[in-house]
């Protein structure tokens, strides 16, 4: 059963073009293709990057924000209360007003109180400043480093500057070591942040970034095994040069260095338009559904790896009308609104404005105005004009 499986699932129609078999892929001495079982390297390299990361982050990172001056905020802490934990870890963590109600009367606490309790303990849940400025940090290292990397490996390849020479000879193109470590750097780093999603800062387009992360991991995995090296190693210099500019721009607004945020920003924005929306689509799409027709007819690989691309360029509309949003938001409004995919912090004004209503019904008097003679009135006190009137032109008290 496992056999046919394997057979079936290697058939050399569905990963090379017409008219090329297996046969024709044999190794020499002088040249090597890429094979399948070369990327499980990337499993073990994945978890040094995790130990590695842990590492960066607790000896250089996290000095480096107390350093800079980020502080965490003081939050309140929920107090024990083990029928509210329950129902915040079971089934829900912002209840409905009916379920508030529930809670309230099973605890023998006032609803605000039980509202009160699941704001602090939501507040508790969300990552702290120094974790968003640590993750911030590796992965603008990771960035740069990856980025560099590829225009390093790729500054001297024809296919860099004519795309047509991404089809020149295929499926035949040999490795060359420093493209398969390029591919194994990458891989490696998209298998880590899987490992670490359920730990790293999570925002409000989490789901799109898992559909990020496994269409990137099969995008790299299915290029490597069809021999799509060339568009696949296009792809991940193309995606690592927006990101270089997000990370940094992440780091200042964690600082307070607000114009230096907004500038970066800016910059980020239109290296992110202009790579993912113009230069992505020409070099890559237009590449590999146009240009590739001129050397073979399509096949079932053909249309897999199409589909994935234009699934990572649906995720690139997607955060660009979200980056669109942002800018036309900043150019109305001269300063930059907070990036909207981040979960903001429940604020304890509400908890203020609960203790004052508190107060109003316990019969507890409140500052309401202040008079323009100095005196002031008090809630449920007589008014002041209402006191004195004008006899003779003296004031008399009534």
């Amino acid at each position: 059963m496992a056999r046919a499986l394997y057979e079936w699932l290697w058939q050399h129609e569905f990963w090379l073009p017409p008219g090329i078999t297996w046969e024709d892929m044999q190794e020499s001495e002088d040249i090597h293709y890429p094979k399948p079982r070369d990327l499980l390297l990337s499993i073990p390299f994945a978890l040094i990057l995790v130990v590695i990361r842990c590492a960066f982050e607790r000896a250089i990172a996290l000095p480096l924000s107390t350093k800079l001056g980020v502080r965490d905020k003081q939050r309140p802490k929920a107090q024990p209360n083990p029928v509210l934990e329950t129902f915040y870890s079971m089934r829900c963590k912002n209840p409905e007003e009916g379920e508030l109600t529930s809670l309230s009367k099973q605890c023998d606490l006032p609803v605000r109180k039980v509202e009160r309790w699941f704001r602090r303990r939501r507040n508790m849940d969300r990552p702290s400043l120094s974790k968003k400025f640590c993750e911030a940090c590796w992965r603008f290292t990771f960035y740069i480093i990856s980025f560099f990397t590829g225009l390093a490996v790729l500054y001297d390849k024809p296919w860099l500057w004519d795309h047509r020479e991404c089809w020149t000879g295929y499926p035949q193109q040999p490795l060359q070591p420093s493209l398969f470590w390029y591919y194994m750097l990458e891989l490696s780093f998209y298998w880590s942040l899987v490992f670490t999603l359920p730990f790293d800062v999570k925002r409000k387009d989490f789901k799109e970034q898992i559909v990020h992360h496994a269409a990137t991991i099969f995008l790299i995995s299915f290029s490597y095994c069809a021999n799509y090296i060339r568009i696949g190693t296009l792809v991940m210099v193309i995606h690592d040069a927006s990101d270089c500019f997000l990370e940094p721009t992440k780091i200042f607004n964690y600082m307070k260095w607000k114009k230096t945020c907004d500038s970066l920003f800016m910059v980020f924005s239109a290296v992110f338009l202009i790579s993912r929306l113009v230069v992505y689509p020409y070099t890559v799409l237009y590449n590999t559904y146009y240009y590739s027709m001129e050397i073979f007819q399509p096949f079932f690989g053909y249309y897999f790896v199409n589909a994935l691309l234009i699934t990572l360029q649906l995720l690139h509309v997607f955060w660009s009308c979200l980056i669109i949003h942002m800018v036309y938001k900043f150019i109305l409004q001269g300063t930059m609104e907070k990036d909207m995919r981040s979960d903001t912090e429940e604020s304890d004004k509400d908890e203020e404005r609960d203790k004052i209503r508190e107060k109003e019904k316990n019969g507890i008097t409140c500052f309401s105005n202040v008079t323009s003679n100095g005196y002031i009135q008090r809630n449920g006190s007589e008014p002041l004009n209402s006191r004195a009137h004008l006899v003779n032109g003296h004031v008399k008290e009534r």
